[in-house]
């Protein structure tokens, strides 16, 4: 199965409909995304990423950031439209059960991966500006 019929069978899955679904309730409300930045770590943390899929860890760590600095209020730099997108990715990436089940082993991440690559590529600017942030935000001007 190729990448894109992958990724178009996630994206019409009832499983990525109830992630949409749900992403409204967690932008409304700061303690949600939190909570959901921090099941995102802990399901990396668990899985743990080595070799060809740090590159993709890297990725899910910029979203987690992302998700932590808009709901502290330090960033918001982000349209209404693409933190619902990332949250509903996010949402599907804990989710044990979606459309490949994470307890196949290697194959289970495989919609999880195609769905924060096609998610990288969607948003990359939005994203790229965020991380450009992260860095002037990290320096401290002496001057």
């Amino acid at each position: 199965m190729n990448r894109d019929s992958l990724l178009t069978r996630i994206l019409k899955s009832v499983f990525f409909k109830k992630a949409q679904g749900q992403a409204g309730k967690y932008v409304g409300n700061k303690e949600k995304l939190v909570d959901l930045a921090k099941a995102v770590f802990q399901k990396l943390q668990s899985v743990g990423f080595k070799g060809n899929l740090s590159e993709f860890q890297k990725s899910v760590q910029l979203l987690i950031r992302l998700v932590r600095a808009y709901a502290s209020g330090r960033y918001k730099n982000l349209s209404i439209k693409s933190l619902l997108s990332i949250v509903a990715v996010l949402i599907y990436f804990v989710s044990p059960i979606d459309l490949v089940p994470d307890f196949l082993p290697v194959i289970g991440i495989a919609d999880d991966i195609a769905l924060v690559v096609w998610l990288m590529n969607l948003l990359g600017e939005e994203i790229n500006k965020f991380s450009e942030w992260e860095k002037n935000d990290k320096t401290i001007n002496i001057g």
